[in-house]
C-alpha cells in the first residue's frame, strides 16, 4: 500500500507519543530512528502490536541508521535533551544545537522534499537553527510551538470555565518559553463568545499564567517533561499536512517582515497544508500584544546570539 511516510528522529517519549497518535489515526507509515541501539526498534515493535486491539493497520519501523527515513513526507526531530525539573528550555541550548546539526543534513539528504517539524528544545533557536542548516524553503522548516501551547490554554479555559474544550477556540504566539510566551486572550472565545464574557480579568490572568508554565507544572508534577500532549499536537500538525487541511494553527516558522520582524523564527498562526508552512496569518495585535510579541522576539534573539549558523 501506497500510504506517505513519517520519520521521527528520537525515540524517547515525545517521539514515541508522537508514533503512537500518528499510526493510531493511521496517518502514515511510520519510522523511528535513535542512536540507542534497540531503542526505536522495541518502541516500533511495541507500538505496532497494539494495531490489532486498536483497530489501527501501518507499518512501523525502528532503525539506527537515517538510511530507512529515505523518501519522507514530513520528518520530525525530537532528538535531544530533555529539560528537568528547575529547569529551563534554554539552558539546553548548547548540548541540543549540537545534536540538532548533527541530524538535520542526513535527513534532508535522504528525504530534499520533506516537510521538517522541530520539537528540540529551545524550540524557536532549534527551528532557526535547523532552517539555516537544511538548505529548505522556509515554508517546509516549522517548529511545534503554539501548537502544544495553544491547546494548553484552551484546557485551562475549558477547566476554568467548565465547558467541553471543543467549544473553546485560543491561541499562543511568539516565544515557547515559560515566560516570553504571548497567550491572546482578547482572541479566545467559547463557541465564538469572547471569553470575557464569562470570566474576569482576574481569572483569565491566572489562566494566561498558567499555560506560560503549562509544561514546567508537569515537570515538576512528574520529575520529568511532558510527552502526551506534544506528541498529539505533532499529530495535529502532521494530519493538516498530509491531508492538506488548511488548518489554522500557530506554529514557529521563519518570519521575513511579518508582524515587522526580520530573521528569526517564532511562533505566529499559519496556515497548515500540503506544502508545508502554506501562509502566514498576520492578525491586528493592539498595543500591549504588540509590546508582549516584540519582547518575546527579543528573547530569542537573544538566545541566538550564542549560536554560530
Amino acid at each position: 500500500m501506497n500510504r506517505p511516510k513519517v520519520s521521527i528522529v528520537g525515540a524517547g517519549t515525545v517521539g514515541t507519543a508522537a508514533a503512537h497518535w500518528i499510526a493510531s489515526q493511521e496517518l502514515a507509515d511510520v519510522v523511528l530512528t535513535d542512536v540507542i541501539e534497540g531503542l526505536p526498534q522495541g518502541k516500533a515493535l511495541d507500538i505496532l502490536q497494539a494495531g490489532p486491539i486498536a483497530g489501527f493497520d501501518v507499518q512501523l519501523t525502528g532503525s539506527n541508521d537515517y538510511a530507512a527515513t529515505a523518501s519522507s513526507d514530513v520528518v520530525i526531530v525530537t532528538a535531544g535533551v530533555a529539560r528537568k525539573p528547575g529547569m529551563t528550555r534554554e539552558q539546553l541550548i548548547d548540548i541540543n544545537a549540537g545534536i540538532v546539526r548533527s541530524v538535520i543534513e542526513p535527513v534532508v539528504k535522504a528525504s530534499p522534499n520533506c516537510v521538517l517539524i522541530m520539537l528540540t528544545n529551545p524550540l524557536d533557536a532549534m527551528a532557526y537553527l535547523a532552517y539555516k542548516v537544511a538548505g529548505l524553503p522556509r515554508s517546509r522548516v516549522i517548529g511545534q510551538s503554539g501548537a502544544l501551547d495553544s491547546t494548553r490554554f484552551r484546557t485551562f479555559l475549558a477547566m476554568e470555565l467548565g465547558v467541553s474544550v471543543d467549544d473553546i477556540h485560543a491561541m499562543v504566539i511568539g516565544a515557547h518559553t515559560d515566560k516570553d510566551m504571548v497567550p491572546l486572550p482578547r482572541y479566545a472565545t467559547v463557541r465564538g463568545i469572547p471569553i470575557s464574557h464569562f470570566l474576569s480579568a482576574a481569572k483569565i490572568e491566572a489562566a494566561v499564567a498558567r499555560t506560560r508554565r503549562g509544561g514546567a507544572e508537569i515537570t515538576e508534577l512528574m520529575k520529568a517533561s511532558g510527552f502526551t500532549a506534544a506528541g498529539a499536537a505533532l499529530c495535529e500538525m502532521v494530519e493538516a499536512i498530509l491531508k492538506d487541511k488548511k488548518r489554522v494553527i500557530p506554529c514557529c516558522v521563519h518570519l521575513n517582515g511579518e508582524y515587522g520582524q526580520r530573521d528569526v523564527c517564532a511562533g505566529v498562526p499559519v496556515l497548515l497544508g500540503r506544502g508545508g508552512m502554506e501562509k502566514i496569518i498576520e492578525i491586528p495585535l493592539d498595543a500591549a500584544e504588540q509590546a508582549a510579541f516584540t519582547a518575546s522576539v527579543g528573547a530569542i534573539r537573544e538566545m541566538l546570539a550564542t549560536l554560530k549558523v
